[in-house]
């Protein structure tokens, strides 16, 4: 593997229950006014309390912009990154998911006289203005973790990721007790998301030693905690778990890529809306099953990593990680058919059109990715 890469990670991590009283000492001494960027679910269910407490503790005013939405579009998030502007906050914190986290993040490299739309176009555009602090209330997206913020194109059906390195997070705060309550079926949703950003960039053509680390890393958790954690509202154990996977995930995308899994997302999500999470889910074992033949070495790997079963030959391990996919998806309920969004076999013209369009993540699938090849893949789930 003789790949050059860089990566830049946040400098500091804070993981385990009841780490979110490290907030009070972050920002004590150092900030008069921070911004705190939730949605209004996370907010309804009390999930800020404890981090707006800590930061008045440490001697903040703080302004909580409490609305963001669910995958936001560009002119959502350039909404938002306006307010903070006109805040004067000298910090934001993100109590929230991936779009949360997310326009959080673009929020850090705002300035007057540079728009949402102008990072979609330039991506290098942005410099960190302000430094920010993330805190997931789901264990999935790892937007925490990486120099990414996504955004949708309504005009074009299509969601993109802004990619700047100044985009990361400067510390995280992965805290069980914020994930607790979450409902299985969101759980389930985001953690699946995990899954598949590990995956996805264990077997990517930009794969490396720093981002097989984190991603196997992450596999291990993930296969051991997933179900427990969805489905036992108690075992904050698997929750921190979880959590943490989710964020080495985040590594592994910082370092590497995901590929034809979350190429073939991005249309689904766009033009019908369907949880970021789910549509990752509903298309990781067609994705591996098609990508399983140039990945057979990566497979057994994972198989030895995850496993420790009595297989011996690669094909037997490969065969193991397809059928563990779908124990899971089946497992944890991700429904199967396009048909439950709305989405028929008239639509298959413009999903095959959007996703080939997604050249950024195609290209990292090891096994090349035609148009015939998308038509299948999304046939399946017809």
């Amino acid at each position: 593997m003789n790949i050059s890469f860089s990566v830049k990670i946040p400098q500091n991590i804070r993981y385990g229950t009841g780490s979110l009283r490290f907030l009070e000492e972050e920002v004590k001494g150092r900030y008069k006014k921070v911004a705190v960027f939730t949605d209004s679910g996370v907010h309804k269910a009390g999930l800020t309390e404890e981090p707006v407490r800590w930061l008045k503790e440490g001697g903040c005013s703080v302004e909580v912009i409490k609305d963001i939405p669910a995958e936001p579009t560009c002119r959502q998030a350039q909404d938002v990154v306006e307010r903070f502007l006109e805040s004067g906050a000298e910090l934001v914190v993100a109590v929230g998911g991936g779009s949360v986290m997310d326009v959080a993040k673009l929020a850090s490299i705002a300035v007057q006289g540079e728009k949402v739309s102008d990072y979609v176009e330039q991506p290098l555009l942005g410099r960190k203005r302000v430094k920010s602090i993330m805190i997931p209330t789901t264990a999935g997206t790892g937007s925490e973790a990486t120099p990414n913020s996504i955004v949708a194109l309504p005009e074009q059906e299509l969601k993109v990721g802004i990619v700047n390195s100044e985009l990361v997070a400067d510390t995280v705060i992965l805290d069980g007790n914020m994930i607790r309550e979450l409902p299985e079926g969101i759980a389930a949703a985001t953690g699946m998301d995990a899954l598949s950003h590990a995956l996805e960039c264990y077997t990517s053509n930009k794969a490396n030693t720093f981002s097989n680390l984190f991603a196997l890393e992450a596999l291990k958790l993930i296969f051991g905690n997933i179900i427990e954690a969805c489905r036992n509202r108690e075992n904050i154990e698997s929750k921190n778990k979880m959590l943490l996977a989710a964020f080495y995930g985040g590594v592994a995308i910082a370092a590497s890529g995901t590929t034809a899994v979350h190429a073939l997302s991005y249309p689904l999500g766009g033009k019908y809306h369907i949880a970021h999470g789910i549509s990752n889910a509903m298309l990781l074992v067609p994705v591996m099953r098609f990508n399983r033949a140039a990945c057979h070495k990566e497979f057994a790997e994972i198989y030895d990593a995850v496993c420790h079963g009595n297989a011996r030959k690669e094909e037997e391990k490969s065969e193991w990680l397809i059928s563990e996919l779908s124990g899971i998806v089946k497992t944890l309920k991700i429904p199967d058919k396009l048909e439950v969004f709305g989405v028929g076999k008239e639509d298959l013209d413009q999903l095959v059109e959007a996703g080939m369009k997604v050249t950024r993540l195609l290209q990292n699938n090891k096994k090349a990715v035609t148009a015939e090849d998308t038509r299948r893949l999304y046939l399946e789930l017809m």
